[in-house]
């Protein structure tokens, strides 16, 4: 079985390795698991295939657990709307409606299209005009982009425990890198959160994961440095970001609670520590709060500052090679050919630059 999977597959693949940030290539259709799964492979070898499936999930498997591999079609073709739709209803049942956009189908509670469906299509446009305006061109995604509303953190919980996700009852909301969606709940519906800000901060943090991720500033088959991810989610938080028509100022485009933080840090700031974060996630799981303040600073910082180099940095990270390590060797060069490797003066116009923000 694996070397006739093995011989199917790579037939299929014309150019396994040399993957663009929309799929292309051939379709093909095969059961895993039990399920039947259809898409484009994205890169192959004797122990494992990358496959974007129709509804933009991606699947990682040993070609030797697929059974009944066949070709449906020359070129990929994502899920029409109404199959997505039918897709959604099917798994979240009669409590949930789905509304449609431009760019985005969201699942929400019954009777609720007006408090959400055009909230994530606004996010959508203001990231894409931010980078555009910056000289990144973007990349439409290939196929809807899906966000899921939860009634309260309790069918929240429950769904998250149904897809083998476990989440503590600080977790708000998330994006999935894999199944490529957005899941939050409205904290609306608690006592003790009853400020619309509050959700909408997480669906503005989470939804611009996703829009980075299916445009073209991150490249889903490879993860960028987790300070880009995070300092560019943060960064949107703030009103001047994504909502920059109405909040025109640049201390509207301040993320408050990040510059808290950071100005708690900057008395013990040395070099050594945007260097570290350019080269490793480390921080980010030995002292979460301090990694997301640096990291919002840091976008921040070089955003107002050097926009064009950043964008042009920020194309690097989304350029690697599909489906391999990105070393902490490689990271640093990127960032050093574009804004050069003295530390210490790159700190110190870091450290000037934040000292100034109000």
């Amino acid at each position: 079985m694996r070397i006739a999977a093995c011989a199917l597959v790579a037939g299929l693949l014309s150019a396994t390795h040399a993957l663009a940030a929309a799929p292309v290539g051939w379709m093909v259709k095969l059961s895993l698991d039990g399920r039947t799964i259809e898409g484009t492979p994205l890169s192959f070898d004797h122990s494992v295939v990358h496959l974007l499936g129709r509804d933009g999930r991606l699947w990682e498997f040993d070609p030797g657990d697929a059974t009944n591999y066949r070709k449906t079609a020359s070129r990929f073709r994502s899920y029409a709307p109404s199959e997505f739709r039918a897709e959604l209803l099917r798994d979240l049942g009669k409590a949930f409606e789905v509304s449609g956009t431009g760019h985005y189908l969201v699942a929400h509670p019954r009777g609720q299209r007006d408090k959400w469906a055009e909230r994530f299509e606004d996010l959508y446009r203001s990231f894409v005009h931010y980078f555009s305006v910056r000289g990144l061109k973007l990349k439409t995604p290939p196929f809807p982009l899906v966000g899921i509303v939860c009634r309260d953190q309790r069918d929240f919980l429950r769904y998250s425990a149904r897809k083998g996700m476990s989440v503590s009852s600080g977790i708000l909301g998330y994006y999935r890198q894999d199944t490529n969606r957005i899941i939050v709940y409205d904290m609306h519906a608690r006592k003790d959160l009853d400020d619309w800000h509050k959700t909408a901060s997480v669906i503005i943090h989470e939804a611009t994961h996703q829009t980075a991720f299916n445009t073209g500033v991150h490249s889903r088959y490879t993860r960028p440095p987790l300070w880009v991810a995070e300092g560019l989610a943060t960064m949107f938080e703030a009103p001047g970001v994504y909502n920059a028509r109405y909040h025109t100022h640049r201390s509207d485009r301040v993320n408050r609670g990040r510059l808290k933080t950071f100005r708690q840090l900057a008395p013990h700031h040395k070099p050594e520590l945007p260097a570290s974060l350019v080269a490793s996630d480390t921080l980010f799981r030995t002292s979460p709060a301090a990694a997301y303040a640096e990291a919002w600073a840091l976008t921040f910082f070089l955003v107002e500052t050097e926009p064009r180099e950043y964008a042009k940095y920020v194309a690097l990270t989304a350029a690697r090679p599909p489906f391999t390590d990105y070393t902490s060797a490689q990271r640093t060069a990127d960032f050093t050919s574009v804004f050069g490797d003295n530390w210490r003066m790159f700190e110190a116009r870091f450290l000037r630059f934040m000292a100034g923000v109000k």
